[in-house]
């Protein structure tokens, strides 16, 4: 009976390990459709959401929102799944199970096989998960079907937007005066071929021709619906219906020719965000040589450039900020528009400029905020408290000033998914704060919001999203590089407000400073802690990106060591500007950290542990006493940006196994200086390099190892002394070398540096030349920076021929000795 019932056990016990086997093979693959399910998802969120923000009645409103963020804490579920698969199994999956015992102890295998069991099953869970939650919201609150642009409801909305007090009549446009003469005789002027004109600024514009076209493109478009949408604008000209079976783009290109045909026409395409859209119409849009007119009006310059290579393009930019003196006269058509003589009352003058100095030239912010004042009284102690007001405080409990967000908000609906969580990433830093873009991109990388694309690296492929948001108004540079990327930015105070309304709406993250102590009671997935007085608890929720930034002040020892216990799946962990002075206990818990910052703190030393932190992608310890690394930082093999300025910092002789990093700290050249160049040269994603203490019995070693360094972008070579002279050969065509700086004697100006075709910044110091080195960096296309500093030169006289140095801003010149 005994062995019967082992044997019926047994049996019932067969289907169960069959299924467990079944379900760890077919893992990838399950991981993969719920990372294409999480787009989706994503998708139908943002659907929700808007439905939220659109409706009208207040409780309806906050039950929609209530479940908006059920919904996305199921999204939150499905990242956490996704990156608790990638970290702990997808690396440790062998290539054949039968051959485990060969590759690894049998007990190891055991365990990743249970990791990945069990990640199997939260799988699993999380799909139900999300199917009830998607479902629920259907059946409480269904979505209806996307709209598309229509004739028809093109006219319902001009009807709209002529009746919304933010509309703005054409005599009451200010600060435009030469762009709308400029754009009416390139309208009804000039060259009789058919000409596309990129009007890049705010979309929303009219035009009063008689017969025109008017499409609303938005970013989400197809082409042929835009075709279609094109044809049904002019057959309504004709009062004709729109032809049927109409059902390809080359059929519907043919229809658009058609009617075009010998006509003058002026088509107005509104709101176009994609570089390719000109691709999409050109061939419909046909030229009769008749001065027929094409307008675009877009965000993104790209968008003007881009037309440009097949057609002649006038572009006309609308995005320079108002003066104060234009700004006050828009705030006056608004604010005083219902006044008996619409002139501002001189004792609200002074009040009257002082909002307006707080929109910052922000025409959409001026008018907002000018018809919102055209319903209150016109007392100065009522204005008064409006201007003090007028901040997240005020936003947040007036629905009136509500709008003010909601407008600024548009573009921020416009963006892709990835743009828009970098946009929201600003919210993670206090209002008006300056960021380093290197900082922000590699902690977007962090984050995944960047994707990869070919042949780019991320870090290039998040200069874009940065640049992008730049193009759109949504960012601001404070300070370019000397190659014209952005080096520092920030957001408009306005536009911050709207973005700390939607991350409270979201989730996204959470900024806790004097005036608010506590975490929010729902889901928060990112959290900054700015005050050093915090006594509240941080929660449960998954955080992903932990920030403590208060200044020299201290926050409680137990707060900061229970954060690599409490959030094991940070990604971004910045510790920057804090007075810290010890590193967590159990650092390496993180084993899903990408990001870690301790610049500007007090520690003097990292732990072994940092060994651990595998996924570890940047290491900011930059000013601060740590000054010798311990050896298990050579494990970090996907480091990519090791930031310090200390030389001994670590081994250099053992880095070459680091072979993903990007940026490292200068390197010293000493008596074993040909063993650290030769590791050094195994970098080969090397961007900067920075070698001190050279002498020529190194140099050889050296040119060999940068001839071969593909990537470098900024190169920086010192002498061991004054007097060593510099004797480099470098035969690479070095084409991605921006930024070369020789410290040293050189006995003549090296040739090869003026076949660098794209360096823009150039500094010799201590060269001593005698020959004048400016005939040979004349023509040099990009050079912008000519620094010569410290007996660079001792000849009598450089000549800066005429025609020469096109491209250069600035020559320093410093202690040349005549």
């Amino acid at each position: 009976m005994a062995e019967t019932a082992v044997s019926l056990a047994g049996k019932h016990a067969l289907p169960k390990i069959l299924e467990a086997i079944k379900m760890v093979r077919d893992l990838p693959k399950e991981v993969r459709d719920i990372t294409d399910e999480l787009e989706r998802f994503q998708d139908f969120i943002n659907d929700a959401d808007k439905v939220a923000e659109a409706e009208q009645d207040d409780g309806r409103r906050h039950r929609i929102k209530e479940r908006v963020m059920r919904l996305r804490e199921a999204a939150f579920r499905m990242e956490d799944v996704i990156d608790e698969y990638n970290i702990s199994c997808e690396d440790k999956q062998p290539d054949d199970p039968r051959c485990a015992a060969l590759l690894c102890e049998a007990v190891d295998f055991i365990k990743t096989q249970i990791l990945r069991l069990q990640s199997a099953y939260k799988i699993q869970d999380v799909k139900s998960l999300v199917r009830a939650e998607r479902d629920g919201f259907q059946s409480h609150f269904p979505l209806e079907p996307r709209l598309t642009s229509s004739r028809g409801n093109q006219d319902v909305t001009w009807k709209k937007l002529r009746m919304d007090p933010l509309f703005i009549e054409e005599n009451d446009v200010v600060g435009l005066d030469g762009p709308r003469d400029t754009l009416k005789n390139w309208l009804t002027k000039g060259r009789e071929k058919r000409t596309v004109i990129s009007v890049v600024g705010i979309p929303g514009v009219r035009n009063n021709f008689d017969y025109y076209a008017l499409i609303t493109v938005s970013q989400s478009y197809s082409a042929e619906g835009l075709l279609r949408r094109l044809l049904d604008e002019l057959c309504k000209v004709k009062k004709e219906d729109p032809p049927k079976g109409v059902s390809n783009m080359e059929s519907l290109t043919e229809e658009v020719r058609n009617r075009l045909r010998n006509k003058r026409y002026v088509v107005l395409f509104d709101d176009v965000w994609n570089e390719t859209f000109w691709d999409h119409i050109e061939s419909a849009v046909i030229d009769n040589k008749n001065g027929s007119r094409i307008l675009i009006t877009t965000r993104d310059v790209k968008v003007a450039g881009y037309c440009k290579k097949s057609s002649f393009v006038e572009v006309l930019k609308l995005e320079e900020p108002l003066t104060e003196e234009e700004s006050l006269k828009l705030f006056s058509k608004k604010a005083f528009q219902y006044s008996s003589d619409g002139d501002c009352p001189e004792e609200l003058k002074d009040m009257s400029l002082e909002i307006v100095r707080k929109c910052k030239g922000l025409p959409l912010a001026i008018v907002a905020i000018g018809c919102l004042l055209s319903q209150k009284d016109e007392s100065a102690p009522e204005w008064k408290q409006f201007s003090e007001n007028l901040c997240l405080d005020q936003l947040e409990r007036n629905s009136e000033l509500n709008s003010i967000t909601k407008i600024l908000g548009l573009s921020y609906d416009d963006l892709p998914i990835n743009l828009r969580s970098c946009l929201l990433y600003f919210g993670m830093y206090p209002e008006d704060y300056e960021i380093k873009s290197d900082r922000l991109i590699r902690q977007w990388i962090a984050e995944g919001f960047v994707k990869h694309e070919t042949g780019k690296t991320l870090e290039e492929v998040g200069q874009q999203y940065l640049s992008g948001l730049v193009r759109r108004s949504l960012v601001q540079v404070s300070s370019f590089k000397i190659h014209g990327k952005v080096n520092r930015c920030r957001v408009h105070d306005l536009i911050h407000d709207m973005i700390l309304r939607k991350v409270k709406d979201t989730g996204f993250c959470q900024y806790i400073d004097g005036r608010d102590q506590s975490v929010s009671s729902k889901i928060v997935r990112r959290l900054t802690i700015a005050t050093h007085d915090f006594s509240g608890s941080t929660g449960s929720s998954p955080i992903r990106s932990f920030f403590i930034s208060t200044g020299e002040d201290e926050v409680s020892q137990h707060l900061v060591n229970k954060i690599p216990t409490n959030y094991l799946l940070l990604k971004v962990l910045d510790f920057e500007g804090f007075g810290l002075r010890y590193v967590p206990e159990n650092l390496g818990n993180l084993c899903h950290l990408k990001y870690l910052s301790f610049r500007f703190t007090g520690i003097k030393s990292l732990p072994k542990s940092i060994g651990k932190l595998q996924n570890l992608e940047t290491l900011d310890i930059r000013d601060t006493s740590v000054y010798k690394m311990p050896e298990e930082i050579r494990k970090l093999t996907k480091l990519r940006h090791l930031l310090s300025y200390y030389m001994g910092l670590i081994q250099l002789k053992d880095i070459g196994g680091m072979t993903s990093l990007q940026e490292i700290p200068p390197v010293i050249i000493e008596d074993d200086g040909v063993v650290v160049i030769r590791e050094v040269g195994k970098l080969k994603q090397l961007r900067e390099l920075w070698v001190v203490q050279l002498s020529g019995k190194h140099e050889k070693t050296l040119c060999s190892v940068i001839n071969e360094m593909p990537h470098l972008e900024k190169l920086r070579i010192r002498t061991a002394d004054e007097s060593e002279v510099i004797d480099l050969y470098i035969t690479s065509p070095m084409s991605t070398l921006r930024k070369l700086d020789l410290s040293g004697t050189l006995t003549r100006f090296p040739n090869w540096i003026s076949q660098f075709p794209n360096l823009v910044h150039l500094h010799l110091w201590g060269s001593r030349l005698t020959n004048d080195a400016l005939n040979s960096l004349k023509n040099m296309p990009r050079l912008l920076f000519l620094d010569l500093s410290y007996n660079a030169y001792e000849g009598e006289t450089l000549h800066f021929q005429c025609g020469g140095f096109q491209k250069k801003k600035k020559k320093t010149q410093r202690n040349i000795t005549s």
